[in-house]
């Protein structure tokens, strides 16, 4: 078949002019069709496409020496999985090195300059986090994750949530907002609910949310952007319901995959709670931060040091909390992380967030318009209207993980698994899926070399097969 294919290719250069006919096989009746070529085949639309910005990667790509390195098949290496965790740029990791070699000691406990510079260090992050996201300094809380913010919220508000009262959530929330509040409802003796899928699957069907609101409902926990769905939840049609249909309730916003790529303004968004982690956007691995509009109302979430105004040995007296955010930030926090976290967020705000977002759109859609041309790959979500940089797909006749072992080979680096979402998969229909998520370092030709090779890795495993 080779063969044939190059010796057609022959014949289309050389006699550019020569009409003849081939047989073709309709795929429904299998009867022989025939073409008439009068000229070469045209160029696939996708090689003389053109990215608005392709300076962006050929910018920043410097910066990212393990972008340069070769897989473990020494072929080169094409990282597809940044909504699990993003590379991180040499002006995090410098930052990392300096402040354990310059400036290491624990922070708000000495009276040394040491410990001084570390404070001075911890708490410029904290200004910096909270210009990420347009807040005020004191309304942002370091954490080691995302994961860990909604375990904070979710405790903290215990004490709110009275037997009856209702939590509610989608299918197609990442586990870490479903669990925390899963567990919290059993305690409570509380319902919690989902906003399910649209019958046509393309995102949740908010247009059930009358019927889900009531005054029963004392907590709203919702995605920003789906880590499998690639798409963006519209908090401007959600949330004047949920103000108007259920007063008392608090939303919370899970901003892991909306952070890292495009500009965030938490008043402007109209939630209460919003999370991130910085493992996502350039970050360190093991912090994250909480913004909370009334961080004030809540009660401490662990006890231990630093997170006290007085404390009593004496029996009845009770300890009094410091003000937020060290009421909630009880013992040695991340400290080089924080400050880790912080150097990235520079770095993305040098690069412009709205930057960041076109570039990534732009490259998620052209990726998205490929895929969708590849025999027998499904991908999950919305056609058209997908503003991130994430596409999530099953194979048919092939596993996965089959897919992502053998794109491995070939140096491309894909997610597979349910992605802490089984709930949205089961909904679709699936257990498993592959996921192939961009960055603004990702190239057209790296998403080129994916797709390529997604083809000849299907087409192998369905020979196997």
């Amino acid at each position: 078949m080779i063969v044939r294919k190059s010796f057609l290719a022959f014949l289309v250069l050389v006699t550019p002019s020569l009409s003849f006919q081939l047989p073709v096989h309709n795929r429904i009746t299998q009867s022989p069709l025939f073409v008439s070529i009068d000229a070469p085949p045209s160029t696939p639309w996708w090689q003389s496409y053109t990215l608005l910005d392709p300076s962006l990667p050929t910018t920043v790509r410097p910066d990212f020496p393990i972008l340069h390195t070769s897989s473990s098949s020494s072929s080169p290496l094409v990282y597809l999985d940044s909504a699990a965790t993003s590379q991180k740029p040499l002006c995090v990791t410098d930052e990392l090195t300096s402040y354990y070699l310059e400036s290491n000691a624990n922070v708000h406990r000495g009276a040394h300059s040491l410990s001084q510079k570390a404070t001075a260090l911890y708490e410029s992050a904290r200004d910096t986090v909270a210009d990420f996201v347009c807040a005020e300094r004191d309304e942002i809380v370091f954490t080691s994750g995302a994961t860990h913010s909604i375990n904070l919220v979710a405790r903290c508000t215990a004490e709110f949530l009275s037997e009856g009262d209702e939590v509610l959530s989608t299918v197609m929330e990442h586990h870490s907002n479903i669990v925390p509040w899963e567990i919290l409802a059993k305690e409570r003796n509380a319902r919690l609910r989902f906003v399910p899928l649209s019958d046509d699957g393309f995102g949740v069907d908010w247009s059930l949310l009358p019927t889900l609101l009531s005054s029963k409902t004392k907590m709203v926990c919702l995605q920003h952007s789906s880590n499998v769905m690639g798409v963006e939840n519209p908090l401007e049609d959600i949330l004047p319901l949920v103000r108007s249909l259920a007063p008392n309730a608090k939303v919370l916003l899970d901003a892991c995959q909306s952070a890292p790529h495009r500009p965030l303004d938490v008043r402007a968004l109209g939630v209460d709670y919003l999370v991130a982690s910085g493992h996502k956007l350039c970050g360190p691995t093991g912090v994250g931060f909480l913004w909370g509009a009334n961080l004030n109302e809540l009660p401490p979430f662990m006890g231990g040091g630093e997170m006290i105004d007085t404390v009593s040995a004496t029996e009845g007296v009770s300890s009094t909390w410091a003000p937020p955010p060290a009421r909630f930030e009880a013992g040695t926090p991340p400290i080089a992380q924080a400050v880790g976290m912080a150097r990235a967020m520079e770095y993305l705000q040098g690069i412009g967030m709205d930057r960041i977002r076109d570039y990534v759109g732009e490259l998620g859609k052209y990726m998205h318009r490929r895929m969708r041309e590849v025999e027998g790959v499904e991908v999950l979500g919305p056609q058209e209207g997908r503003d991130g940089g994430i596409v999530a797909f099953v194979c048919k006749g092939a596993h996965p993980a089959d897919v992502s072992a053998f794109l491995d080979v070939e140096g491309v680096a894909i997610r597979a698994g349910h992605h802490c979402c089984q709930p949205l998969h089961r909904a679709l229909g699936y257990t498993h899926s592959a996921r192939a998520s961009l960055y603004f370092y990702n190239t057209k030709e790296e998403v080129d070399v994916f797709v390529d090779k997604l083809e000849e890795t299907l087409v192998l495993l369905r020979s196997m097969a």
